[in-house]
């Protein structure tokens, strides 16, 4: 049967589908007066593929205002990397937080 194809014995039928682009999350940063600058900007760095210069920006940004996005990913990635991260910050011993919400 190598070769051959099967052709499909109801025709006429049309059938209509949509391909639905994954909803996104925003990541949100939050500031602590504990977890050191240089730690954030490396979380930044690993996990979120951040360029240093834009991830000590992106810092500034948190410990200035108290928060700040620092990424957008569908629910499962956004979800992940925040759990990721948070795993990492308690291993250090820091209260680093991210928070996801829909944007």
């Amino acid at each position: 049967m190598a070769g051959k194809t099967k052709k499909s014995e109801q025709r006429g039928v049309k059938l209509k589908y949509r391909i639905k682009e994954p909803s996104f999350y925003k990541v949100i940063m939050l500031n602590d007066d504990v977890t050191p600058m240089d730690f954030v900007v490396m979380l930044l760095v690993d996990f979120f593929e951040k360029e240093h210069g834009t991830a000590v920006d992106l810092m500034l940004k948190v410990h200035n205002e108290g928060q700040a996005v620092i990424a957008r990913y569908p629910y499962d990635i956004a979800v992940t990397k925040k759990r990721l991260c948070i795993d990492r910050a308690r291993k250090a011993g820091y209260p680093f937080d991210l928070k996801v919400e829909a944007e």
